[in-house]
């Protein structure tokens, strides 16, 4: 399964709300990265802002995501009201596609956390040197 299709799979509206949620770690991570490792004239303020964003963006990821899941499970079980009779495969299959957005937001989330941990230690780091 492609990236697109894994997309597609999981529900548009989730998958591209954490898709978007994954783009704007990324870029608060590389903002970070480019202030920590490569300027050296920042000022303490400057050089903090936007690591908490890391964190808080990569938690909204595991909150959709599961949200995402929730709803999903709603949907499923909507469905299998309305058939009846359903048969162990087919709920399985929709555990599985509802459980898409949860595995994706919490990779986002894992993702920002090791960011922001990274960043966070480079940020102190280079705070104690200044300072000493």
């Amino acid at each position: 399964m492609n990236f697109f299709q894994f997309l597609i799979t999981g529900g548009i509206e989730f998958m591209g709300l954490l898709t978007l949620l994954a783009l704007v770690v990324i870029g608060f991570s590389v903002k970070k990265v480019i202030d920590l490792f490569f300027r050296n004239e920042m000022s303490q303020p400057k050089l903090e802002w936007g690591l908490q964003y890391i964190k808080f963006f990569g938690l909204m990821s595991l909150v959709v995501g599961v949200f995402g899941q929730v709803v999903g499970l709603f949907e499923a079980f909507r469905v299998i009201v309305e058939m009846g009779d359903v048969s162990p495969a087919v709920l399985a299959g929709g555990l599985k596609v509802s459980s898409l957005t949860t595995i994706y937001g919490f990779s986002i989330f894992i993702f920002s956390y090791l960011c922001w941990f990274v960043l966070n230690l480079k940020y102190e780091r280079r705070v104690l040197d200044e300072v000493s």
